[in-house]
């Protein structure tokens, strides 16, 4: 499979270097990307071709990855329409709709959105897909391959659940990191050095993740099952509860939502 990425960033270097790591060829990858700098350092890590525009050999490819930042997308694709020739299109650019890219592409129906999360940086994402009637299960299929070069992949039906993906994955790593620093915090302030709390807060997120991943028991029925009646587990919970916890944080991930639909509809204005 022939791959073009449309802007050289951060996720589309994780993406590259995925894709490098488990089998395809760096030669069969290519990166049409404006910056100089950007260009010599993804052929230095790489070695895959760079092109500072969307030349007819950097679009000779079968999917090509809008990769470039929400903002840009609508010039950015102001220059392909008429290159075009049935490649799969797969944007990573958050929060913009297929039918806007669409729109933006004078009709082209071979489109798949997707959202990956952050630890695709490090092979440890998760990518939301949806993609347009027009394209086929062997397209769904090269579009699966991509992603999973940064971890696994989660197709919706409804275009309209991607907010619901972009409140949960897509942000949700920083709602563990505010989880580990308030943990860290609250270690320090009971007398552990920051050194000490940070390793007890990361570890223990990190072999709890590990622990639901490998049981086939719901989070409630693993939580239940360390906390004891009467003990310390169920003491700070009940106080957890107290204080609102649970429901901030539900509140929280609906804010995410709802900003996505309103991002979604201010991203897909032609101007």
């Amino acid at each position: 499979m022939r791959i073009t990425f449309l802007g050289g960033g951060n996720m589309a270097s994780a993406l590259i270097g995925g894709l490098v790591k488990t089998g395809f060829s760096a030669a069969d990858i290519a990166v049409i990307e404006v910056g100089a700098q950007g260009r010599a350092k993804l052929r230095l890590m790489y070695g895959v071709r760079c092109y500072e525009a969307p030349t007819a050999a950097a679009l000779d490819c079968d999917a090509l990855l809008l990769s470039v930042k929400p903002q840009q997308m609508h010039d950015a694709c102001a220059s392909l329409p008429k290159r075009l020739k049935q490649q799969l299109v797969i944007s990573i650019a958050a929060g913009l709709r297929l039918a806007d890219i669409a729109r933006w592409l004078d009709g082209y129906a071979k489109i798949v959105r997707a959202m990956p999360n952050t630890p695709a940086l490090i092979g440890a994402g998760i990518t939301g897909l949806c993609a347009l009637p027009a394209v086929s299960m062997a397209e769904r299929l090269g579009a699966e391959r991509i992603l999973q070069a940064v971890g696994s992949t989660l197709w919706v039906a409804d275009e309209a659940q991607m907010d619901a993906v972009t409140a949960v994955s897509g942000s949700g790593p920083a709602y563990v990191f505010l989880f580990i620093e308030t943990l860290q915090q609250a270690g320090t302030e009971l007398g552990l050095t920051p050194l000490q709390a940070r390793q007890l807060a990361i570890e223990t997120v990190l072999g709890a993740a590990k622990l639901a991943v490998q049981s086939d028991e719901a989070a409630a029925v693993l939580r239940e099952r360390v906390t004891s009646k009467g003990g310390t587990t169920e003491a700070a919970l009940q106080m957890m509860e107290e204080r609102g916890v649970r429901e901030g944080f539900i509140a929280g991930v609906q804010a995410a939502n709802a900003r996505s639909r309103e991002l979604g509809e201010l991203l897909g204005k032609d101007s």
